[in-house]
């Protein structure tokens, strides 16, 4: 059972967390469900989602309409800001039969790195790419824009804070 204290931070934990992002209540509860318990625990998620202030904002039937594409500041530095995104569907090339590529594009002076891969792989493959061709050399981006390919998942993210020395620790009773 968990501690009444640590029951905000749980729930931040398992909805908030940037790199897992506000999933939907069923998931959310899926997540809690198997780390954790405390009494009414369904009613108090169900209670912290549906008053999320960026879930609202992002929900169709209560957010903004679609509309214009939003201004992008522009950054000051080189590779402050990337945009990533795949090209998928390629014929197997190369030595090594490269059928993906992940494309990483630099807004402050347009540089474009073409990263080949394997449509399988892992997300950990993926994240130790984009560590060892982006990260390694031109440091970590401020901002990274993509869109929401099924490869970022949780997992990609959880693996690159991983090699980046950053941790999330969840509390259980």
């Amino acid at each position: 059972m968990v501690d009444r204290d640590h029951i905000s931070l749980i729930l931040q934990e398992f909805h908030d967390c940037p790199y897992i992002g506000h999933m939907s209540e069923e998931r959310t509860k899926e997540r809690v469900a198997s780390t954790a318990w405390w009494p009414k625990w369904e009613q108090e998620l169900s209670e912290y989602i549906n008053t999320c202030e960026r879930c609202q904002k992002a929900n169709r039937k209560h957010g903004k309409k679609y509309g214009l594409p939003q201004h992008i500041e522009k950054p000051k530095h080189p590779w402050e800001t990337i945009n990533m995104d795949w090209v998928t569907g390629l014929v197997p090339g190369g030595k090594e039969n490269f059928n993906y590529c992940l494309i990483i594009v630099d807004r402050f002076g347009k540089s474009v790195r073409c990263l080949s891969c394997h449509k399988e792989d892992t997300d950990m493959d993926t994240a130790l790419l984009f560590w060892n061709n982006r990260i390694s050399t031109c440091g970590v981006p401020k901002i990274i824009i993509s869109n929401r390919d099924p490869k970022y998942t949780p997992e990609f993210w959880t693996n690159l804070y991983y090699m980046l020395g950053t941790k999330i620790a969840f509390f259980t009773a």
